[in-house]
């Protein structure tokens, strides 16, 4: 019965202005989106628990082969991120097919699209810095300015698509929102603030760590947004304005900076915010953008503020833990001001501020998924010991910052299997 519905709404269409639009909007794309959303959720736990099984028996059976398996299992967990982005990008892509383009074109050509071009310009970059890295200093240098800068005029033609998208009032008429002038100027005030506050942690609290961006680093954001972006699109419930509960698709992000640092991990943060309006935009103005994605997102870079504190050294899930607690009451402060001044007409409390506060606390459950997983997988030997390696180049911290009570790195685990 359900079927025949579904095949009689794919043909009823109407003609207007020269446009075809479905009768019944985003049936197959919204049947198709929950439908990949159950299959993902659970083949993601399939895997995860089939290798978990897997490493745990080679560990202990055949600990000289567990290099190699793990390189395995990366390439296994990689293959799967990417068939998980395509699909739900292809539905995201069908689901404005379906309502027509007419209406959404600006949407289509101002936000959509620069942003896939962006993505494209980061995975040919990544690949090519990680070819380049084979070779000379100096062709890895150059290949490495080249790529910089292809992603930095792409980025920056996003970012001013976007700013003509908002500024023709596609955004707020489309959401059917008014932001008054009061409104406006707080906007940009809230963003300008949470953003000074987030370079300001990022850099006193990176003071040591190495600023340049080598081939490891590159290639591990790349593999980090991937992952979370992925992710991202697991969902366990969906809020109606926008936000989710995810299958912790911050943990990669996370962990990257943990890893590499708050510096590093900010700035990969914001990048993924910009990608992250691909998926479900909720875009009103300019500020509100800044605040609900590349703000929000870069708030999570400073999840590694605690991994050099000496009395903690040898207790990383609580250095991840207070990191990742800190950085998301700075996203969810990000998302509260979002939604106070630019989406009060959604309020359905007479205190717009208690409306905002309870909607947006769904980022700590969902921060809490992260948290668990990440202090799980921190508590795996191996990986613990991987992660030390990587802290080792990464983490360089100066003398000063020794004597004011952080750790020198520790020396690599050079144990055979770890």
């Amino acid at each position: 019965m359900f079927f025949s519905q579904l095949c009689s709404s794919y043909f009823d269409r109407i003609p207007v202005d020269g446009h075809k639009y479905y009768l019944y909007e985003e049936v197959w794309t919204e049947y198709a989106s929950n439908f990949l959303t159950q299959v993902f959720l659970y083949a993601a736990l399939a895997l995860a628990a089939m290798l978990i099984g897997i490493g745990i028996f080679v560990k202990f059976k055949k600990p000289e082969l567990f290099k190699g398996f793990f390189k395995t299992a990366g390439a296994l967990v990689i293959g799967f991120v990417m068939t998980v982005t395509v699909s739900m990008l292809a539905l995201d892509f069908a689901k404005i097919a379906e309502k027509g383009y007419g209406e959404y074109a600006d949407l289509l050509y101002f936000e959509l699209v620069p942003a896939i071009i962006l993505g494209c310009v980061t995975v040919a970059g990544v690949a090519a810095a990680y070819i380049a890295s084979f070779f000379s200093k100096k062709t890895f240098k150059i290949t490495l300015i080249t790529v910089a800068s292809a992603f930095g005029a792409a980025l920056v033609a996003l970012l001013v698509c976007l700013a003509v998208y908002l500024a023709k009032g596609s955004a707020e008429e489309n959401n059917g929102a008014v932001i008054t002038a009061t409104e406006n100027g707080v906007l940009y005030a809230c963003a300008a603030g949470l953003i000074i506050i987030i370079g300001l942690c990022a850099f006193f609290l990176g003071k040591g760590e190495k600023k340049e961006f080598d081939s490891k680093s590159i290639a591990y954001a790349a593999i980090c947004i991937a992952m979370s972006f992925a992710l991202s699109y697991i969902k366990l419930w969906s809020m109606p304005q926008g936000g989710s509960l995810t299958l912790a698709s911050l943990l990669p992000l996370m962990l990257y900076a943990y890893m590499f640092g708050v510096r590093k991990g900010v700035m990969t943060g914001a990048a993924y915010g910009v990608l992250q309006c691909v998926q479900n935009p909720w875009l009103i103005h300019p500020a509100q953008f800044l605040l609900d994605y590349p703000v929000a997102f870069a708030a999570i870079g400073l999840a590694g503020m605690f991994a050099k504190i000496k009395k903690l050294e040898k207790l990383p899930q609580v250095q991840f833990a207070l990191g990742a607690i800190v950085a998301a009451v700075l996203r969810f402060a990000a998302h509260v001001l979002s939604g106070v001044f630019a989406f009060s007409e959604y309020s359905t409390l007479d205190n717009v501020w208690a409306y905002s506060l309870g909607y947006n606390a769904f980022v700590f459950p969902d921060i809490a998924i992260a948290i668990a997983v990440g202090v799980i997988i921190l508590s795996v030997r191996p990986f613990i010991s991987q992660v030390k390696r990587i802290q080792a180049g990464a983490l360089v911290k100066p003398a000063s910052a020794v004597q004011g009570g952080l750790s020198e790195p520790s020396a690599p685990d050079t144990t055979r299997g770890n």
